[in-house]
């Protein structure tokens, strides 16, 4: 069995089931690393438990970095590879816990903010499950009417935050000094959000928020719709090249 077999499953029965093995063992680190790391935040731990979840640390970004260089070795095109989503992703999880041990002499403020970017491990889940492929296909297939639909969005956003700055800014100069303060109402009216901490208390800036409180459910409808479009594709696409809906 080669390494491109077992990475890859690209050559027989066997070697797709070795690689749904090799998945699964990889989707266990990636599950195991996000609790080691939550726990981590936990001030209150003893000290031995803070040892252990250092080591566990430790272990898992060696199995990743050996996971990373499999990657690399059993890819046809080792650069295309490094500069694709995946590969950034598995680079850039990987970051932090080198460049921590090299951080003799930086703030240790920065190598701690370093610890943020595992967080990238939970987009390599989506290469082990079948469903989450076909999102990021949804989008994909999607992504100029959603190009279009941000563009007009900005533009709502703008209206409404200029609008808002007309009707509100006598009655509320602290709240709507400017255009630029009223856009944050601008996003969380539109996003249906209401925080609360600006509303607007004249006639004409009620009846202007109930119009962009109704533009804002489309704001919300629109995306749903695209995505589901483009699901209903992606799984057309998948039904059609006969790849089972339980494959990993």
């Amino acid at each position: 069995m080669n390494i491109r077999g077992i990475v890859e499953g690209s050559v027989g029965g066997s070697a797709k089931g070795s690689r749904r093995w090799f998945d699964k063992c990889v989707f266990f680190l990636i599950i195991a690393s996000l609790v080691s790391m939550s726990l981590s935040t936990l001030h209150q731990l003893p000290p031995a438990w803070k040892a252990t979840l250092a080591v566990c640390e430790i272990v898992v970004v060696i199995l990743f970095t050996i996971e990373y260089g499999l990657r690399i070795v059993a890819a046809e095109n080792k650069w295309s590879f490094v500069r694709s989503f995946y590969g950034i992703v598995d680079l850039v999880a990987l970051l932090p816990f080198y460049l921590s041990l090299a951080g003799v002499g930086i703030d240790l403020r920065a190598v701690r903010g370093l610890r943020l970017l595992r967080v990238f491990r939970l987009f390599e889940i989506a290469r082990y499950s079948t469903a989450v492929t076909r999102l990021v296909k949804a989008v994909q297939y999607a992504r100029h009417e959603a190009t279009v639909f941000l563009f007009a969005t900005l533009i709502l956003l703008y209206v409404a935050a200029l609008g808002i700055h007309h009707f509100e800014h006598e009655a509320q100069p602290e709240k709507f000094e400017s255009v630029f303060h009223s856009l944050w109402w601008a996003v969380v009216t539109l996003t249906t959000v209401g925080y609360g901490d600006a509303y607007p208390v004249t006639v004409g800036g009620k009846i202007f928020t109930f119009i962009i409180l109704i533009c804002g459910m489309g704001i919300v409808a629109v995306p749903a719709g695209l995505v589901a479009s483009g699901m209903a594709r992606a799984t057309d696409e998948a039904l059609r090249s006969g790849r089972p809906e339980d494959e990993s």
